[in-house]
């Protein structure tokens, strides 16, 4: 279990591994707010061995509500986001447990869209996931992405559909980046979402669990 904290910008959830230090990762909210789901990813990393910070992009604000949680999301302002975020990388990557020389981001839903669009302005970042992330008012610079990125996208979803991922492999692919994505057959939007029974589906989060543990243990010393 982790623990809430005040930073300068905004509160956030920090979970420390057993040993006390770890690569540190930063986990970004799905539309929903800094909910338990979110804290529970960060216990998880914990418990493989990473610092996991979760920042609470809408200062205390959650909500189970679809249509509050699409306000909460449109009324996130681009600057102030960015520079929360540039924020919480730094605060993470000075942090007295972290022993990676860079940190890793990695959001949902909408924490997906903003993992990327950090992991463009930062040069503090060294591994970037985005699960099936969307935001339509955050367009991340993929020129000025330097850290290797993973996805994970379900082949049912109306938000980052596959015809969205297709013209981001693409785009990736002639900007000469690092990245691999990987695509579920028959998942569905929030797939990894074990809160969500509805959408919730255990065999595709634990393959993505095991990709993402990976891939961060790769990228990050």
């Amino acid at each position: 279990m982790g623990e809430r904290l005040q930073l300068e910008t905004c509160e956030a959830y920090l979970a420390l591994p057993e040993s006390g230090k770890g690569p540190g990762v930063i986990v970004l909210q799905e539309w929903w707010g800094l909910v338990p789901h979110i804290e529970s990813i960060c216990d998880r990393l914990a418990a493989e061995g990473f610092v996991a910070l979760a920042p609470d992009l809408y200062g205390g604000q959650s909500t189970k509500e679809p249509d509050e949680a699409g306000e909460l999301m449109m009324s996130l302002r681009v600057e102030e986001t960015a520079t929360k975020l540039d924020s919480v990388v730094a605060f993470l990557a000075g942090h007295e447990a972290v022993t990676s020389a860079k940190v890793g981001i990695m959001g949902f839903c909408m924490g997906g869209k903003l993992a990327m669009y950090e992991a463009c302005r930062s040069t503090q970042i060294g591994a970037c996931i985005n699960f099936y992330g969307v935001h339509p008012n955050f367009e991340p610079d993929y020129a000025s992405l330097q850290a290797p990125l993973q996805g994970h996208f379900a082949e049912h979803d109306d938000y980052s559909s596959p015809k969205v991922v297709d013209e981001l492999d693409v785009l990736l692919t002639g900007l000469g980046k690092s990245f691999e994505f990987h695509r579920y057959a028959g998942a569905h939007h929030a797939f990894f979402n074990d809160t969500r029974p509805a959408v919730y589906q255990p065999e595709f989060a634990k393959l993505a669990h095991d990709r993402m543990v990976s891939f961060l243990r790769t990228h990050l010393d």
